[in-house]
């Protein structure tokens, strides 16, 4: 019987009319860069590894923008595509790969 642990952590919502998927991870560590695209300007980057309901790391972590006030060993939300991490910060056209959009403060999964 699959567990919590083999469901997939992304969620759906509607955008705008376009479908954005919402993933679980949560922040390992910062990044500092002095030179960076000037659309980064002032920007907040994080070091984010996506997470499994159970917690268990999926993939390789990544860098994402931060556009709530995340911290280091947060559970958050993070967007994966391009047009809408973007447009998350107020950014559109950025070269945004990763956005951090909401620090979640519980799961719950009914079984």
């Amino acid at each position: 019987m699959a567990g919590p642990q083999d469901r997939p952590a992304g969620l759906k919502t509607e955008d705008g009319g376009l479908e954005t998927e919402l993933q679980l991870a949560r922040v390992v560590g910062t990044v500092v860069a002095t030179q960076k695209h000037e659309a980064f300007r002032g920007a907040k980057l994080l070091l984010v590894q996506p997470v499994g309901l159970d917690d268990t790391p999926r993939g390789t972590a990544l860098l994402a923008v931060d556009s709530v006030g995340a911290g280091v060993h947060e559970k958050v939300l993070i967007v994966m595509e391009g047009r809408a991490a973007g447009e998350a910060l107020g950014r559109k056209g950025a070269p945004v790969d990763a956005a951090i959009v909401g620090i979640v403060d519980s799961v719950d999964v009914q079984e």
